[in-house]
């Protein structure tokens, strides 16, 4: 027979359970509330200058007046000096990239720069898309921004099909470029290091093609049109860096992720920014795949030079001042 001792120690045992359920669950209910917005049913509302207006609460006053994209006249014409070397700036590149912005082009669709109120969505790779059955959703956006090799092929009913923009990089271009986009598709590069503008040179115009200088091979052979290649402003990666995360540029090797890029060019292209399939397990989830195509768990990050902590603490930052909404839990 249990001593009234030992009734008392469970009952209080049973207290202190039942009191860090609610809380867990309580809490649950808040964090959703804050980070999760539930798909419309009718488009919601778009002010022109939003996003911008809110995300100034972050960014400051940054303006708009600077080009998505890195233009040829800035390097021929009038050279424009750079105060940081890749990934911030194009210092001790300029020739390189000169060479690349000749056979590539840097304009926004006249169908996306005609729209009175751009409503944008990015979408991550996350497994957490993975039945999410977001795919009309998120093609009713005007502008798609996807990242790296995601594929879309086999992932309609939860990823859609539109893509506008995909943002990659050479070790990334794991992707088939007319499979898995559209036919105007901008494909914009993220160049970290002068080597990437190298490879894209050599892939365009079809020169010997270069094997060393990366952390994984990237394609040798693939199949692009010139014309739907882009180049990213570094000045997005700067901001990234140091208004969201507040790295102390070449000062350490962390970068902002491809994702974080893109929705830092998102509010500066955008009136309406919404995100969908972003973050990552918790630590202690050894087994949680990351992304909804692959097998792969945040112990491939290791090493990756991303601080996805920091990362998720921006994110929550520009969630709670509405700077963007998220279609997904995050």
């Amino acid at each position: 027979m249990i001593s009234k001792s030992r009734w008392k120690l469970l009952a209080m045992l049973a207290l202190v359970l039942a009191v860090m359920v609610w809380y867990s669950i309580s809490r649950e209910d808040r964090y959703i509330e804050l980070f999760y917005f539930p798909i419309p049913e009718k488009k919601e509302p778009c002010f022109r200058g939003e996003a911008e207006r809110k995300a100034s609460k972050i960014f400051g006053n940054h303006s708009r007046d600077q080009p998505l994209f890195l233009q040829l006249k800035d390097y021929f014409w009038v050279k424009t000096p750079s105060a940081y070397e890749l990934p911030y700036g194009t210092k001790g590149s300029e020739d390189l990239l000169l060479r690349v912005l000749a056979i590539t082009s840097y304009s926004i669709p006249e169908s996306i720069q005609s729209l009175e109120c751009r409503r944008c969505v990015v979408v991550g790779n996350g497994h957490r898309l993975r039945n999410s059955s977001l795919g009309d959703t998120i093609d009713k956006y005007d502008v798609v921004i996807r990242l790296n090799n995601a594929p879309v092929s086999g992932y309609e009913d939860d990823v859609g099909s539109k893509t506008t923009m995909r943002l990659f990089y050479p070790e990334s271009a794991h992707f088939d470029p007319k499979v898995e986009n559209n036919p105007d598709t901008l494909l914009v590069l993220v160049a970290f290091k002068a080597m990437d503008f190298h490879w894209i040179e050599t892939i365009l115009s079809d020169k010997k093609r270069v094997r060393k200088g990366f952390w994984k091979q990237p394609p040798l052979i693939w199949d692009v049109n010139p014309k739907q290649i882009r180049i990213l402003n570094p000045f997005f990666m700067e901001i990234a860096a140091d208004k969201l995360l507040s790295l102390p540029m070449r000062k350490i090797k962390q970068k902002p992720t491809t994702g974080l890029l893109a929705i830092t060019l998102a509010l500066h292209l955008c009136d309406l920014v919404h995100i969908a399939g972003f973050g990552y397990p918790d630590a202690y989830n050894k087994k949680q795949t990351i992304h909804y195509y692959e097998q792969i768990t945040l112990k491939s990050m290791a090493g990756s030079g991303h601080n996805v902590s920091r990362e998720a603490l921006a994110i929550k930052r520009m969630l709670e001042i509405g700077a963007i909404k998220n279609l997904t839990y995050f």
